[in-house]
């Protein structure tokens, strides 16, 4: 735990930004959706791994 998850979490957030704007440009919905979820789902993890920095 700690930095790989967090790169792996921005990785996911990333990812997740890239699929947005491609579901933008090419007007599916269905896509953007899919990358706006796969970041919030970063997000959350993200926080969870501060959380966990916080306690030590």
């Amino acid at each position: 735990m700690g930095i790989d998850d967090k790169a792996e979490n921005t990785a996911d957030k990333v990812k997740g930004q890239v699929k947005e704007g491609w579901g933008k440009l090419t007007d599916n919905e269905r896509l953007e959706a899919e990358g706006k979820a796969e970041q919030a789902v970063a997000d959350v993890k993200q926080a969870g791994e501060k959380a966990k920095d916080a306690f030590k």
